[in-house]
């Protein structure tokens, strides 16, 4: 039986939201990817999948990070167990807290009986935190305590339940900063980054889109029943020009309508007029300027920037060793300490942070 047997119906006003879509399906049309970045991407998913340490995805809305957390389950020796995805940017705290954890009988008005919770259920396998910074501040210090010793107890119970559980966290929003703003704990962080992938936007690897457009064009097409359509070379063309601030979902849906629509010109005319996600990028993060802040204020921020970019390049000097840093810099460690919170230096690279080169070198064998 073909994978897209089991798509679900999308919605028929062919608008840009996101399609609901059989996981296997997306995930082996991202397969057809042929970047290096995507390669490379790859290459070191397959090598920590067997190294059962919690991995953070960063990227973009509708850059696939679930389907690459799924890949990294179905490589992992938990593959034949359970894969539960939690969005915990969908539910408010009280919810959030009964369903990753479970309630007990009578733990409040309308528990009629227990409910396991969605670690219990996810005993042996790997879950997934998506959205993991829009998680509140409350539940936030509760997973902590869970991804430490992986033990909770139950909404309303009082008797401790272990688990073994592999975690995978994922987020679009940009950690640097909600870690700066303090509306991410650095503590959770650090215990979720022992391996951080970044997924490029489709955008910065455009050799991709003609293999993802053939992909969801073969599988959209089989799946209802369709005659593929051949692509013109000027659809073709507008679709590498174009910058899908929506990523590869965006590229999806488009198929759909490519496929479902007998009007190119209309097809050609979204794709040019449509925002752009680079002109958006630029509009909302433009650098200060005199006009913007005034004098005084840009001298502060040049000398914080230079500030905070000395203090970056010592603790990676250092391997982030703080007492180091802070000596070769000439300052206290509680001073270096309170810079880093103060400019939210995490030290981030292309797959981690500095602070987890050593681990990764390990894991990744290189």
């Amino acid at each position: 039986m073909s994978l897209l047997a089991e798509v679900r119906p999308f919605n028929t006003d062919f608008d840009n939201s996101v399609a609901e879509v059989d996981p296997s399906s997306f995930q082996r049309t991202l397969h057809l990817s042929h970047s290096p970045a995507m390669q490379e991407l790859y290459r070191q998913i397959d090598k920590v999948s067997c190294v059962d340490v919690p991995v953070l995805f960063l990227g973009e809305s509708g850059v696939g990070k679930e389907y690459f957390a799924r890949h990294l389950h179905e490589m992992s020796h938990r593959s034949r167990r359970p894969f539960l995805k939690v969005n915990c940017a969908a539910l408010p705290s009280e919810l959030l807290e009964s369903e990753l954890f479970g309630y007990d009988q009578g733990a409040f008005t309308g528990a009629t009986r227990s409910k396991p919770g969605q670690f219990e259920l996810c005993n042996e396998g790997t879950i997934l935190l998506d959205e993991i910074a829009e998680m509140p501040p409350s539940m936030q210090a509760k997973l902590l305590h869970v991804l430490q010793d992986q033990q909770f107890s139950r909404l309303g119970g009082r008797r401790l339940l272990r688990v073994n559980v592999r975690i995978l966290a994922a987020t679009n929003v940009k950690i640097e900063e909600a870690l700066a703003e303090r509306k991410f704990r650095p503590d959770l962080y650090y215990r979720l980054n022992a391996i951080v992938f970044r997924i490029p936007p489709l955008r910065t690897r455009r050799e991709d889109i003609p293999f993802l457009l053939d992909g969801f064009h073969s599988e959209t097409a089989l799946k209802f029943g369709l005659s593929p359509r051949p692509v013109s070379h000027q659809v073709l063309d507008a679709c590498l020009k174009y910058s899908w601030p929506g990523n590869v979902r965006e590229l999806q849906n488009f198929v759909y309508r490519l496929l479902l629509r007998e009007d190119e010109e209309e097809l050609l005319r979204e794709l040019s007029h449509t925002p752009s996600s680079g002109a958006i990028e630029d509009a909302k993060y433009q650098e200060p300027t005199v006009e913007h802040l005034g004098l005084k204020s840009l001298s502060r921020n040049v000398r914080s920037q230079a500030e905070k970019q000395i203090i970056e390049e010592m603790l990676a000097r250092t391997c982030w060793n703080r007492t180091e840093a802070a000596r070769l810099l000439k300052i206290s460690y509680k001073s270096l300490r309170s810079k880093i919170q103060q400019y939210g230096i995490t030290a981030m690279g292309h797959l981690g942070d500095t602070k987890s080169e050593a681990r990764q070198h390990m894991f990744l064998g290189e």
